[in-house]
């Protein structure tokens, strides 16, 4: 299972590349429209973006999937996409009655624009498949070596020639089975649009159950891209801005969600946070509330509750789905560019199926995710923001500065030599990791991460908000810059509560961990005395303490090994590496042996 779940996911991340250029299409469209702005230039240079969806997701897809990112898997994937298009248009045939009445000068034009419509709802899949065999052959050729006379064709070069050898028996299949793989897509855009409210239902619930994996921008890649015909385009998204009445079925139900529902729940976290703790969350359920409400990203908000309470979260999916019935049923149709948040909302709203009913629909959702997310929450005492067991950090709202932040996520998820690759989606940092066990996920949080997760041996999935592509960049910057082996150094690692700057130094060998530094790591802490607890966690030793101005991290410095950090008024963490738990089996060791005596 995983092995199918892996590739999936990453194109699942793949796909966010060209759906991260729709905003400014669809804010182009428009904002150029004769009821705003007026600007002809503009509306033509978004409905451009629009018309060229396939190219973009076949680029897009194959910078996603390459191993580096890099452009020349996108500029194979061209290759493949105008094989595929141009090669299938050849076995197009134009009816005689086409031409009927067409001069004999304009009819080589009349029918290229013939085929070009035969083809035209066919960009998006031949775009995907495009990219899905830029990437792999990508992956697969781009230290390909030549002999010396062909060299100049070798490694990256040689990418792009071999793609388009690969699409062209795909050339030949589209346009030999045209007719068949027309009537498939259209027979089951039928099935899907005749499913009715119970289609959407599904939809919306596992739209939000396959969040956990990544997957649920495949689904939305189908029903916003390829479901329904209109005028030429198909998809959802396409045929709303299209100006297709029915379109909007399929992104209608999110805005009570969004908008309302998720805000609510972060109210509902707040007023049973405990009181001394409001003001430390208060600022970070503000940020990711806001952030649904406006954009409607909503990743931060349930990742903060998925694990915590899967009951809770089959809940929110079951009112996801909940909420598209009661938008079809009321008519309801509305699309966005980007998400279903409050910017998508005021801009869509004149092209919009009764938009006011949305108003009151959010404030029943308002009401009913406050209810059941309080009544959860106290009921079952679950462990949201602000009611952590006491010592463990609050997550900031506000990150370290850029360079800063980026070693220090570096730092937490092993250091560079476990980082095998860095990509990210909307909300989540995409790793491969050497291994899971390097990665320190309380760093992680005390950073501001929202959540983890594992799918497979070596794929990681940190979630973080809107930042992720920002920090995944700089991580790519600072990896570049760091040779492995090292591990990033003082800067990397946010200073603690206290103000103690945060030591980060190369790594020690975990066979340098013998008893004197694990000694001398007593005695810098402050003697047994002084150690309340401790416990290995992940790379780290995890040192509760009773009076933390007795550390020395200067002592600790001089030990060699990788960083301290005092990440809580009373707990330090250590850093030494895969060695972390015989280093506490010896420290207790130690301080037994020094009570004893």
């Amino acid at each position: 299972m995983k092995q199918l779940l892996t590739p999936l996911q990453k194109l699942g991340g793949a796909l966010m590349l060209p759906i991260a250029v729709l905003p400014a299409a669809a804010l182009l469209l428009r904002l150029g429209q004769p009821d705003l702005l007026n600007i002809p230039v503009m509306a033509a240079a978004g409905q451009a973006i629009f018309s060229n969806l396939g190219l973009l997701f076949a680029v897009g897809v194959a910078i996603g999937l390459a191993r580096d990112n890099h452009g020349a898997a996108g500029m194979a994937a061209v290759v493949g996409y105008l094989v595929i298009i141009k090669g299938a248009a050849v076995f197009v045939t134009a009816p005689a009655d086409v031409l009927a009445g067409v001069p004999e000068h304009a009819g080589a034009l009349v029918i290229a624009a013939f085929k070009q419509q035969r083809l035209i709802e066919f960009t998006v899949p031949v775009g995907i498949v495009s990219g899905l065999l830029g990437g792999a052959l990508y992956n697969r050729f781009h230290n390909f070596t030549l002999p010396s006379y062909l060299a100049f064709f070798g490694g990256r070069r040689f990418v792009p020639i071999v793609t388009g050898f690969a699409a062209l028996p795909l050339a030949i299949l589209l346009g030999l089975e045209l007719s068949h793989i027309e009537a498939g897509m259209d027979s089951l855009s039928r099935a899907v649009l005749a499913a009715g409210p119970w289609g959407l239902f599904v939809y919306g619930v596992l739209n939000r159950l396959l969040i956990v994996t990544g997957l649920h921008n495949i689904l939305n890649s189908f029903a916003w891209f390829i479901v329904g015909h209109y005028h030429g385009v198909t998809g959802d998204m396409n045929r709303f801005f299209a100006g297709d009445p029915h379109a909007g079925s399929f992104m209608a139900g999110f805005f009570p969600v969004m908008m309302f529902g998720l805000p609510a729940a972060c109210l509902a976290m707040y007023h049973t946070a405990r009181r001394e703790r409001r003001a430390a969350v208060a600022g970070l359920l503000l940020s990711i509330a806001l952030t649904s409400f406006l954009t409607g990203v909503t990743e931060p908000v349930e990742f903060t509750f998925m694990f915590l309470a899967p009951g809770l979260y089959l809940v929110h999916a079951l009112l996801t789905g909940l909420a598209f019935i009661i938008t079809n049923a009321l008519d309801v149709r509305l699309g966005f560019g980007f998400s279903a948040g409050l910017f998508d909302y005021v801009l869509n709203f004149k092209d919009a199926t009764h938009p006011l009913l949305l108003l009151p629909i959010g404030a029943a959702y308002f009401g009913l995710y406050y209810g059941i997310f309080r009544f959860a929450i106290v009921k079952f005492d679950l462990k949201t923001p602000g009611r952590e067991a006491e010592g463990e950090p609050v997550p900031a709202a506000r990150p370290a500065a850029a360079g800063e932040r980026a070693l220090a996520y570096i730092a937490a998820l092993g250091g560079p030599e476990n980082l095998e690759s860095v990509n990210a989606c909307t909300t989540r940092l995409r790793l491969t990791v050497r291994t899971q066990d390097a990665v320190d996920v309380p760093a992680l949080k005390a950073l501001g991460a929202i959540g983890v997760v594992r799918p497979s041996a070596t794929a990681l999935q940190v979630i973080i908000g809107p930042l992720a592509e920002q920090i995944a960049g700089q991580m790519r910057e600072a990896l570049a810059q760091a040779p492995r082996g090292t591990v990033a150094m003082a800067a990397s690692l946010p200073a603690g509560p206290q103000g103690e700057p945060v030591s980060m130094l190369p790594s020690a060998d975990a066979a340098g961990l013998d008893r004197a530094t694990i000694s001398g790591l007593l005695a810098a802490v402050g003697g047994p005395a002084n150690v309340r607890d401790v416990a290995p966690t992940s790379s780290r030793l995890r040192i509760a303490l009773a009076d933390a101005s007795r550390v020395d991290p200067e002592a600790i410095r001089r030990l060699g090994l990788r960083g301290s950090a005092l990440v809580a008024p009373d707990c330090l963490h250590v850093i030494v590496g895969p060695a972390a738990s015989a280093a506490c089996m010896t420290l207790r060791e130690l301080m037994g042996s020094t009570s004893a005596s």
